[in-house]
């Protein structure tokens, strides 16, 4: 029987060890049909958090980026961008909580009265809170955050205020009401220029998020089964990446024809014999993302699915080689483009064939700018990091997409994950650890 087959090349796949988080050498994967969630260990025991000064060293960055564009003060709502400058780790509601970056001198936080004890339990920078009562304006304390800080002026230059640009609209109109000699911006050159660019520890943070997922797609490929359901598969995933340590994790499990949109569909499908099984996969470690994706063949593959798994994966491999420093991150999509064309699919987005980028930027948030995508005059440049996901979608049959992340050095391109190369032993390896 073909499962017999299956379980023969599973049984002589290579081993992933639990790495120590400073381990240097890519590691290959093993699967083993009585492997169990309870074989699954904490990875993140020895992962060192990002410090206090860590964030100041960013803080004070965008304070230099603010003086060179002529900003006076940067606003950010509760997401990455503030968790990213202070550590704070909150939601979004009708109450504002935003922290108050001027050009120089100390930040500000924003918050209700009543949440203030829980503001500071992740507040990891900065001890100027305002709170303000349930019948007050929280605008009002913003403006007086900068007249304290002298942000309280006429119209002259400099009196600009920056609003990270997922500011929600009713806090900027709030806040630039109260300040009718001023006038707003996009915070993107600050925010950007600062996140765009990870440090040594942000891309060990992703390393072991990545080392997460790609261990737990082991333990899932390891047990897939005839009859599962979509929902049975992502239970699994979510299952060993929490085990592993993952925080923040996100699923999805595409089976059969439903493979064939990216983003699935709401056809209920189970694994057969041949099923294509494209999963697409993450979590967070410390507030940084992983995200890759597996497409299996449950059974023997048939001559044409193994022809579209191999041309995504060398769609990989032309992505990976067409990212160098300096070039514009559109040419790395425009070239997976040309080879998929000379293939016989698509041309453009149009299908059979890559009908979205081949890539996007990825951090703290599992979609950051830059993008490989055409038409992106963006360089890269090193501390930039990306998925390469040149996927293959043939409608009414099924999809293939292979995604493993890559960050920009000195040197070049690097993986995070090494893609893996056959149906046959379809995980992967883990990299070396950015050091």
């Amino acid at each position: 029987m073909e499962i017999n087959k299956r379980q023969f090349l599973l049984a002589g796949s290579a081993a992933l060890a639990a790495l120590p988080f400073g381990h240097a050498a890519s590691t290959s994967i093993k699967t083993d049909k009585s492997s169990s969630a309870s074989s699954l260990q904490d990875l993140t025991k020895d992962v060192v958090p990002i410090s206090a000064a860590e964030r100041n060293v960013r803080i004070a960055k965008a304070q230099r980026l603010m003086q060179q564009y002529d900003i006076a003060a940067m606003i950010l709502e509760p997401g990455a961008a503030m968790d990213y400058f202070t550590g704070i780790q909150w939601w979004r509601s009708e109450r504002l909580t935003a922290v108050v970056i001027p050009k120089e001198g100390q930040i500000a936080i924003v918050c209700p009265f009543f949440e203030e004890p829980s503001i500071r339990e992740s507040l990891t920078v900065g001890e100027d809170v305002r709170v303000w009562q349930e019948h007050e304006s929280p605008f009002e304390r913003v403006k007086q955050i900068l007249n304290d800080r002298k942000i309280n002026t006429g119209a002259q230059s400099g009196n600009v205020i920056a609003f990270e640009d997922s500011v929600r609209y009713f806090v900027q109109r709030g806040i630039m009401s109260l300040l009718p000699n001023m006038r707003d911006t996009s915070a993107e050159p600050i925010t950007l220029g600062c996140r765009m660019f990870k440090d040594t520890h942000e891309l060990q943070l992703m390393h072991k998020a990545n080392e997460i997922t790609l261990t737990a797609y082991a333990h899932v490929w390891s047990k897939l089964e005839l009859g599962m359901s979509q929902s049975d598969v992502k239970n699994l995933m979510s299952s060993a990446q929490a085990t592993l340590g993952g925080k923040g994790i996100w699923n999805m499990a595409l089976f059969n024809e439903a493979s064939a949109y990216p983003h699935g569909t709401k056809q209920q499908q189970s694994i057969r014999e041949g099923s294509i099984v494209l999963m697409d996969c993450g979590c967070s470690v410390e507030g940084y993302q992983s995200d890759i994706s597996r497409t299996f063949v449950f059974g023997e593959p048939n001559k044409k699915q193994q022809k579209i798994w191999n041309t995504v994966r060398q769609g990989q491999n032309i992505a990976f080689e067409a990212a160098k420093l300096g070039t514009p991150a559109g040419t790395v999509d425009d070239a997976v483009r040309a080879y998929y064309v000379k293939q016989g699919l698509g041309p453009d987005y149009q299908l059979p064939g890559l009908s979205h980028r081949t890539g996007h930027g990825i951090g703290m948030q599992g979609h950051e700018p830059v993008n490989f995508v055409h038409g992106e005059t963006e360089t890269l440049q090193a501390g930039m990091c990306f998925s390469n996901e040149p996927g293959i979608y043939l409608p009414g049959e099924f999809g293939v997409r292979l995604e493993d992340c890559v960050y920009m050095t000195q040197k070049g391109v690097q993986w995070f994950t090494v893609p893996p190369d056959s149906l046959a032993a379809p995980i992967g390896k883990l990299a070396p650890l950015p050091i």
